[in-house]
This record gives structure tokens, sequence and C-alpha cells, in this order.
């Protein structure tokens, strides 16, 4: 088993550049396929080895599938990546209503991202230390001035590790096995693990399943100049995918104010009822921790006790409901429910015998769909009392939400339509995620727009008519190629 090829890998996937708390993304067009491909060839690409001293500034590249072919990718090639990839984000009305995008979320009032003409080709994402930034930025944007338009810049807010409606973030994440010590074979795991396979975030590593992910894999003709690294589960093929990822963008717009309006609403203007009802649609406190309380469960290999828990001592959800937001991001299930070990109970709960088991068993297992998050914050952030007297009209406030993952339907759009979306989440009637989704009625008319919040005893409490808070106005779906396949790319001809 090879080892992992840090300079050769982008570095936001192992990085994701905290310390440089600037940033901006800058969304460009293909105009000069030969400058764009000369300026590719020298651009300074930061990767996945580590630096002493760490550099002030990093630039990340990444591209949709009509930017591949605008810069002179062959079709045959394009047509090798994922499906979801070549068709984009915003293709047809089915993967709309799949991922929520409907009403005001529909990819027609998108910013950019819902058509060809609004579609960019290139991502380029520019990180620095505090009070780099500009500088940076008119640096690399004078450099592929010649190649490229720019469509947009989306800027970023730095929170100091807060989201815009004022909850740590950035705590539930994946441990990726960079050491490659994961079996990666396809076998049954009882117990959850923050610990996934490097092929999971990375093509052309073994993923949870034990194989590679589908990606381009060429003759050796194709790569005259033996670019391209050699696929490990095909020795005789090139492997434009090796070292690369998914990278799923969507820009969310938060209405922080609306948020607090709603929840001081529902609790008569108690400030501690306020802050309480918020944190069990989160599913945490503001600070961070977890609402099932320190139960003892310790995961092994996790460090910060805010990510070291499971569900198991919360099933029905009378600490952190079922419903909150962080339970149905990542439910922290394994691939069968709990139950004594040995034979007869394994058959049992496999088989569906143990009505126990069974009724535990209605979420998708997490390990198969988990995302490495890479987003920033932007806008003005503001306090809950900022927020109850904010008057509309000011800047936006939102998320750029960023993932890596090797499978874009088996990882975002699996999280983002079953999960999020889905109206069926672990045997819930009639309600999706609170904070990000619509709750636009059924067709029949049927509201979606509940909260159920389980008690000990007697009926569920519920919070009825939420409103919208989150409304996406932009998103694609790119390819953040290893460093090596950027050369490739940069060598092309039409």
């Amino acid at each position: 088993m090879s080892a992992v090829e840090y300079d050769d890998i982008q570095g936001l996937v192992r990085f994701g550049y905290k310390r440089l708390t600037q940033a901006c993304f800058l969304l460009l067009r293909v105009t000069d396929p030969a400058a764009a491909r000369g300026w590719l060839a020298q651009a300074p690409v930061s990767s996945a080895k580590t630096q002493q001293p760490p550099p002030a500034t990093a630039l990340q590249v990444a591209f949709t599938s009509s930017g591949l072919q605008a810069l002179g990718l062959r079709p045959d090639v394009v047509e090798c990546f994922s499906h979801e990839f070549i068709v984009g984000m915003a293709s047809d009305a089915s993967r709309a209503r799949r991922l929520g995008d409907l009403g005001p979320n529909d990819p027609a009032a998108w910013q950019w991202g819902s058509t060809p003409e609004q579609l960019p080709h290139v991502l380029l994402m520019l990180y620095a230390v505090p009070g780099g930034l500009e500088d940076w930025q008119r640096t690399v944007l004078a450099q592929c001035e010649l190649g490229f338009e720019l469509m947009a810049c989306l800027d970023t807010s730095d929170m100091d590790g807060t989201e815009p409606f004022g909850f740590a973030d950035g705590i539930s994440e994946p441990t990726v096995d960079w050491e490659r010590q994961r079996a990666v074979r396809d076998e049954e795991r009882g117990d959850y693990s923050n610990v996934s396979c490097l092929g999971e975030y990375l093509l052309g590593y073994p993923n949870e399943y034990g194989a590679y992910t589908d990606r381009p894999l060429l003759d050796t003709d194709r790569d005259p100049g033996a670019v391209l690294p050699r696929a490990e589960d095909a020795p005789d093929k090139v492997d434009l995918g090796r070292n690369g990822s998914y990278l799923v963008l969507r820009q969310l717009q938060q209405d922080v104010a609306g948020f607090w309006r709603f929840i001081d609403a529902q609790v008569d203007g108690d400030p501690a009822f306020r802050k309480q009802l918020a944190e069990t649609l989160v599913g945490r406190t503001m600070e961070g921790e977890a609402l099932v309380g320190d139960t003892g469960e310790r995961i092994p290999g996790e460090d910060d006790p805010r990510n070291s828990f499971t569900y198991a001592s919360d099933r029905e959800g009378l600490r952190c409901p079922i419903g909150a937001h962080i339970r149905r991001s990542n439910p922290r299930n394994a691939d069968l429910p709990p139950g004594r070990p040995g034979l007869v109970s394994w058959a049992r709960r496999t088989l569906g015998f143990d009505a126990e088991a069974l009724a535990a068993d209605k979420v998708s297992s997490t390990r198969f769909h988990r995302l490495l998050r890479r987003g920033r914050e932007y806008g003005p952030g503001m306090s809950i009392e900022q927020a109850l007297s904010f008057a509309p009209g000011g800047d936006a406030t939102g998320l750029h939400f960023i993932c890596l993952g090797a499978n874009i339907a088996r990882q975002f759009e699996f999280v983002q339509s079953a999960w999020l979306a889905g109206l069926r989440f672990d045997g819930m009637a009639d309600e999706s995620d609170p904070l990000t989704a619509t709750h636009l009625p059924r067709d029949d008319g049927t509201p979606t727009d509940g909260f159920s919040i389980p008690l000990e005893s007697g009926p569920d409490r519920r919070v009825c008519g939420l409103p919208q808070f989150v409304t996406v106005r932009g998103g694609a779906y790119f390819f953040l190629p290893g460093l090596r396949a950027l050369r490739y790319l940069s060598k092309v001809q039409p």
C-alpha cells in the first residue's frame, strides 16, 4: 500500500486553512483557453505537504465539468467523471426537488450557477493571514486576467469559530485515515467511529466499501509527458482523478434576524427559554456541547469531547430531539443497531427478527455518507440582541457551504435529500431540518413546518409554523484536482 502523496493533494483537503482567517472565492469563466492553460501551468497552488513556517497565503483551484471542456479536455475524458458532476447541481427539476431547491431556493432565482451562462468554469479559493488578502487577491487576478473573466467574488467573514446564527461551528468532522491504517474491505462495523477511509474524500484510494470510486482512468498514450500517476487498482492506466476530490459549493443566505425573532415569539421574549429552544432545534448548546450531555460514552481516538458521543443513550430524543439539526446531519450510527454479542443476535438484527433493533434501524449507516466541511461565513455577524432589533435592508449574512467527497450522490446529495430535506427521517412524519429546509407544504397541502420535541411522558411538544431561515443563492459541483492532474490539464490540446 503506497504512502499518501501530500505534495500532490491540494491543501484544503488536509488543513482547511483555519489559521488563514481571511478568504475569498473567485468565480471565473475561461475566455482564452491557451492563456488559461498557460496560467494553470505555473499557478502557485498550495499542496497538503506540511511547511515550516506555515505559509501566509494559499491558493486552491477547482473546475466545473463545463470548465474542463472550456480548457480543452476531450469530451470522452470528461464523460468518465461522475454523472452528478457532469450534469451539475441545477441540471433538472428532479434534482432540485431532492435537494430541497424549491420555492425561494429554486435555481431560477439563484445569483449564479443556475444556467450555462451563469455557471462558472473555475473556482479560485484564496486564503490569507489577517491583513494579507487584498494584495493576494490583486496579485492572483493580475496573473490570470489574460485567460479568464471574473464572474463574481464571494467574500467571507471571520466570525471567530461561530456560524451566523451564533452557534459554535466546525466541531463535528470525520477523522481522515491519512496513515492508511483503517481496514479497507467491505465488512460490517458494529460501532460508530469518527475515523473514515481516505477514499471517502480522495479519488484513487479505497473507500468504506473497500472499493475504488470510478474516475477517469486513461491509457498511457493519453499522457505522453508521463505527468499523471498510475492507478493503484489498474497499474496499466494513468489516473486523472487520483489525489483529487469533488467539491460542492452552495451560497446559503441565513435570515439571522428572522430566526431569533421566531424563537423569541415562541417563548414570549424570555431570554433563558429563547436560548434553550434555539439550542433544542440545533441539538447543541451555543458553545458547542451536544445536548445528549456527558453520558460517559467516548469514541476511541477522538480528542474533542464535543465530538466523542453517540445517541445510543438518547434513542428517543428526550435530550437531543431526533429531528435536531446535528442529529439529522450526522446520526452517528453504525451498520447495525446495537444488540447482544453473538451470531444469533447478529442474525436476528440483520434479518429483521429483533423488533427493538428493527425500530432503531431507520437511518442509513453514517460511515457511507460523511463529508469534509470546509465552508466560510460571509456578511456581518450579529448578537441575539442585534438580531432582534435588526432593520431590514442590511448586508446579507450567511455561509458559503463547502464540502469535499469522492462521491457526490452518496455523500452530499444523500445527506441533503434523505436527512436534511427528507420528510421521513428516522421514522418521523412530515418534518424536515428545522434550520436549513424550506418547510413548504406537500403537494396535497400537508404542512411540513413543524418540529417535534419528545417528552418523557405524554405527547411530543410541537413547534409549528417554522419559516424558512436559509435560502440558496447559488451553487455548483466542482472537481478539485491533484497537482499533477492540474499540470496535465494545463497541457491538454483541443
